[in-house]
């Protein structure tokens, strides 16, 4: 007996791909101008980071000395010094002429007898006054300017924490060394060798005033020798006490 065969299909079974396959359940969700701003928050923070000076100067900032040079070169009358040379030397010239003018001559003309008859003698005190008070402000600038000098030049800062009692004393860094010679080196070297030029100059201008004073008072002191004459140039002159005082040389003129 035949038996009748039967076909059976199997569906064949699912392939392990197509079983592991799971479709992907989003947890969280961070949005992505988040991320962004996040990402340049640390970008910038980082970047700050390392261009700061790492110096941990313990120095406070009046006493550093690139932050005195920046005040020096700003205050009055320092930063003149700093200026080009034809506005340094016309602000040299109104200080002189302005102090001469209104406080010298004043003083030479009516501060002496007789400036009517040595007129040149009274400019010429004017003139060595403006010159002399000028020399001040110019010793006064290199001073400043010295010090400062110094203190960038120098490898060591000096420094008083609360007051005097307390200094102390900080080596610069190699890299705050290197700027502030540098800044010393072609901001401050100038400007006192410029200084010193002025310095030398009146210097020689207020000689050849005293030298020629001299030779005017010379002069007058021969001229005025004559017999029975008593004379102190500037101070005193028989003949002009002679005229407020006749009575007091009655005596001398009736015995002549």
């Amino acid at each position: 007996m035949a038996m009748a065969a039967t076909s059976t299909r199997i569906s064949p079974l699912p392939s392990r791909r197509s079983r592991l396959t799971l479709s992907p359940i989003p947890l969280f969700r961070i949005p992505t101008t988040t991320l962004t701003t996040s990402f340049i928050s640390f970008s910038s923070t980082s970047n700050s980071n390392n261009n700061a000076p790492q110096t941990d100067c313990p120095v406070p900032l009046e006493q550093q000395p690139i932050n005195e040079y920046h005040s020096l070169s700003t205050s009055f009358p320092f930063s003149w010094a700093a200026l080009d040379a034809v506005e340094y030397a016309s602000r040299l010239l109104v200080t002189g002429t302005s102090f001469a003018l209104l406080i010298g001559l004043p003083v030479a003309w009516f501060g002496s007898a007789g400036a009517q008859a040595e007129p040149l003698k009274r400019l010429l005190c004017a003139a060595s006054s403006g010159l002399f008070a000028v020399t001040l402000a110019v010793v006064r600038m290199y001073l400043g300017w010295a010090y400062v000098g110094n203190r960038l030049l120098s490898a060591t800062v000096e420094y008083e924490e609360t007051g005097w009692y307390d200094g102390q004393i900080w080596v610069k860094t190699a890299e705050v060394l290197a700027r502030d010679r540098l800044l010393g080196s072609f901001s401050v070297k100038p400007v006192l060798s410029r200084l010193k030029i002025t310095l030398v100059s009146l210097a020689t201008s207020l000689l050849v005033c005293a030298i020629i004073l001299i030779n005017i008072d010379g002069n007058q002191n021969l001229t005025s020798k004559e017999p029975r004459v008593r004379v102190v140039p500037g101070v005193y002159n028989d003949d002009s006490a002679r005229l407020f005082e006749p009575d007091a040389f009655r005596d001398e003129s009736e015995l002549q």
